[in-house]
């Protein structure tokens, strides 16, 4: 407990499944936590409330730079600033894996402009408080899909692809102004979202096989890993990315 005391995390995508959850790790390690996602952040923001948490919930669409501009006003003057970013916002749960020849270009832009171009959109918003406060905490989710190409996942894999060259990039850039960027990798997650869509039942017995730690992933799976990256104990970390996926993937 307290590993985040006085800090102000943000996270895109949070309203439900693994962002909420997340969210609420950071609240309960003592960080002040502002919510966003398109959809209703209510119920993600008084999970964290009814805790003894502090959390504001708003929408956020990340490929809007007006909403983006609109979060860090809102964290800044809030919640008192904005220490952690968590790029979370993804499609993923509702795509229906097809070959890459029947997935269209609307389909595939879509993808690339909320995963990968979003991801861009946020860091571009929230840096220049972050450079003001002395520095910062950037955790974005990619996927372990980069690293094996799944068949009926190109678009997908393509846009975590990219998220992980953002990564290593923008800490490049930012290494200097203390700002630590890192990402994690995690593997088929069984979240709320996943096991509902019925076109992922294929790949979970093969993807169980290919683990070291041959069970399902749990969204709180992430939460270790989340928190060690968002908080002083990464101070040295910058530019890697994470693999979280019970080994199937050893590079």
């Amino acid at each position: 407990m307290g590993r985040l005391e006085g800090k102000t995390a943000v996270i895109t995508g949070a309203a439900q499944g693994i962002g909420s959850l997340m969210a609420k790790a950071m609240a309960d390690e003592g960080a002040k936590v502002l919510v966003t996602d398109v959809q209703d952040t209510a119920s993600a923001v008084q999970a964290i409330t009814d805790a003894g948490g502090t959390a504001l919930g708003m929408k956020v669409d990340v490929t809007s730079n007006d909403d983006l501009k609109a979060m860090v006003e809102t964290a800044r003057t809030e919640l008192g600033g904005l220490d952690i970013m968590v790029n979370n916002a993804s499609i993923f749960a509702t795509i229906k894996p097809r070959p890459f020849f029947e997935i269209s270009d609307d389909e595939f832009d879509l993808i690339m402009r909320v995963n990968a171009r979003g991801v861009h959109q946020v860091m571009r918003a929230i840096v220049p408080t972050m450079i003001k406060a002395g520095g910062g905490k950037v955790v974005n989710i990619a996927s372990g899909t980069f690293y094996y190409g799944p068949p009926g996942l190109s678009h997908y894999t393509a846009s975590k692809g990219a998220v992980i060259a953002l990564t290593r990039c923008h800490a490049r850039e930012l290494g200097d102004m203390n700002i630590q960027v890192n990402a994690i990798a995690p593997g088929l997650t069984e979240s709320a979202g996943v096991r509902a869509n019925d076109g992922f039942d294929m790949a979970r017995g093969p993807t169980v096989a290919t683990r070291s730690i041959k069970r399902e992933m749990l969204p709180e799976d992430l939460l270790g890993t989340l928190l060690y990256l968002a908080s002083s104990d990464s101070n040295f970390v910058t530019g890697q990315t994470l693999n979280v996926d019970g080994g199937k993937v050893n590079i």
